[in-house]
């Protein structure tokens, strides 16, 4: 189905009710595998990092990664979950060429963590609750590379080559409950859940949940129930998403492809699907398996694990304060609309902007060189926020030199450009670039009166009382000067050689 064959929106919503179900795995950053000793670290040659255990060779052993099960208990506690006295692991059982082993080490029918919730904030200020099912410890995959085709996906391939250096890596993966009751919202709530886990996840330390190194991904399942009806219908599970706009297009399309099938007197197939970046849309993957055809059972080579009590409680006192609680107590801190807290959010730049305070910086100053020039700079670069070469105290120096009188917003955002080009710290940029704000009246004071005199209609109509035209001398002497002469004081000293009081 393409996208010119769906019903629009808003007719899918007018008769059904969409549920949904996301699964998030997280990619914890520990220094080692999650059942044996090989490195996690990115960029080794392939196959490199590995050994018996996470090759799946006869006689090897798993051992638990301690890290892995600690950090599994921070987010299930974070997420409001009950956390299991005693829990063990199973094997998951399905061939795929980048699974060594032809099982997963999983967790089945008792996960580490249960019987959670998160509340996310929507565009508007809306807080929506999303109840979390489970949030279960277990492995990654290896790498397949499909070569040949047209797609890089196995079909049409020549041949694949495999990389089992990701083969092992702990995982969290966390499921939620059927969420109803978004309605037409159910797009944005989806983004805004991923969005705000990830932002858990990052304050808890435990990943960098960065989505487009796949540290971070989400499937979206998707089914629609007609108005009136109690029954959920047959879901789609569109896989392996791994953007925040992206989550959000892909339940968008299943809601309209849905109802397009439903509405013709179709019959929804339950099955995987891959969503396509370049226009939003979803394609049939394989038939989804129910639990029962991954025929689970108990792991026997590794013992259960039991959180004790009190180092569970240990942890939850270990916990930092929630990302959404963070955000409004810095949003009445710094005094700012839901909606402009909501664009901070949306560009990366909290943290960014809280630092550079804590830095030095106020927050009016701090908000507006992140969200302005540095915005602008990550945006032509293709970069996020924290990936420009500028650290929040070198915002928050700049920040200082406007204040002083240092510097001006033209002469500000040229150091900017120069410390992203790695001139140095603004201090230096600032001295081999001559870039300090001129407001010596000697100095000034040549270039006053040749604006004048260039300008004598202008001079007339300011000394006849039209003090506003003031400002295109003002201009006239800041070109002159390349932008670096103290407009408030040219201005003053314009005024005082008209006798004009300001």
């Amino acid at each position: 189905m393409t996208v010119t064959d769906l019903v629009s929106y808003e007719d899918a919503l007018a008769s059904y009710d969409p549920v949904m179900g996301l699964e998030v795995h997280v990619e914890l950053g520990t220094k080692t595998k999650m059942f044996c000793g090989c490195s996690t670290e990115l960029g080794a040659e392939p196959n490199a990092q590995t050994c018996p255990t996470c090759l799946g060779l006869p006689g090897s052993l798993p051992v638990v990664n301690a890290t892995g099960v600690e950090s599994a208990v921070k987010i299930g506690l974070a997420l409001h979950c009950e956390i299991a006295e005693w829990c063990r692991f199973a094997r998951k059982n399905y061939f795929y060429p980048d699974m060594p082993k032809n099982f997963q080490t999983s967790q089945y029918d008792e996960p580490i963590a249960f019987d959670g919730y998160l509340d996310v904030q929507l565009e508007d200020g809306e807080v929506f609750r999303v109840e979390i099912e489970r949030a279960h410890m277990e492995e990654d995959t290896g790498k397949s590379t499909h070569v040949g085709g047209a797609t890089g996906r196995i079909h049409g391939a020549s041949h694949s080559l495999l990389d089992y250096n990701r083969a092992g890596i702990p995982l969290i993966e966390i499921v939620t409950k059927p969420i109803t009751g978004a309605g037409e919202r159910a797009p944005e709530v989806a983004k805004a859940y991923v969005a705000e886990l990830r932002e858990l996840i990052r304050a808890l330390g435990v990943s960098e949940a960065r989505m487009e190194m796949g540290q971070m991904r989400c499937d979206v399942n998707l089914s629609l129930m007609p108005k009136g009806s109690e029954r959920f219908g047959t879901r789609s599970e569109t896989k392996n998403v791994n953007s925040l706009r992206s989550v959000e297009r892909a339940a968008r399309f299943e809601i309209q492809r849905h109802a397009a099938v439903l509405s013709s007197g179709g019959s929804i197939v339950q099955e995987t699907r891959h969503f396509h970046e370049d226009d939003g849309s979803t394609t049939s993957g394989r038939i989804k398996e129910e639990a029962e055809d991954y025929r689970y059972f108990p792991e026997p080579d590794l013992v259960p694990v039991a959180p004790p009590r009190a180092w569970v409680e240990e942890l939850r006192a270990t916990l930092p304060e929630l990302p959404r609680l963070r955000r409004n107590r810095l949003r009445e801190e710094w005094g700012v609309p839901a909606l402009e807290m909501q664009a901070i959010l949306n560009a990366g730049a909290v943290d960014l902007i809280a630092a550079t305070v804590e830095a030095g910086a106020q927050p009016a100053a701090a908000r507006k060189w992140w969200m302005g020039e540095l915005a602008r700079s990550a945006n032509e670069s293709g970069r996020s926020l924290d990936e420009l070469d500028i650290t929040p105290a070198q915002v928050a120096r700049i920040a200082a030199l406007v204040a002083a009188g240092e510097l001006n917003d033209k002469l500000a955002r040229q150091v900017i450009v120069g410390v992203l080009a790695g001139e140095g710290d603004p201090d230096t940029v600032v001295e081999k670039r001559g870039l300090k704000v001129v407001s010596d009246d000697g100095a000034l004071g040549a270039a006053v009166d040749e604006a004048i005199a260039g300008n004598a209609a202008v001079a007339d109509k300011i000394r006849g009382g039209k003090v506003a035209a003031v400002g295109a001398l003002v201009g006239a002497v800041m070109k002159t000067t390349r932008g670096q002469a103290d407009a408030a004081r040219v201005k003053e000293l314009i005024l005082q050689r008209l006798g004009v009081e300001g």
